[in-house]
């Protein structure tokens, strides 16, 4: 079985959009989720730990 960890990150980027919190256990679908998090420009909260890390959708105050 082939993991496409592109699509894994993707996947979990989309999670992220809906509100829903994701985590990573791979140093590189962490690098690739916070790379479509960028280009997204997501307001996430990451915290690294030496497990994996854990991506945290912020609360955007509206006006």
């Amino acid at each position: 079985m082939i993991i496409n960890r592109r699509e894994i990150a993707r996947n979990k980027v989309e999670k992220l959009k809906t509100g829903f919190s994701a985590f990573s256990e791979s140093l590189e679908v962490t690098d690739l989720m916070k790379k479509y998090i960028k280009e997204q420009n997501l307001h996430v909260y990451v915290d690294e730990t030496p497990l994996g890390s854990w991506f945290i959708p912020e609360k955007q105050e509206r006006n």
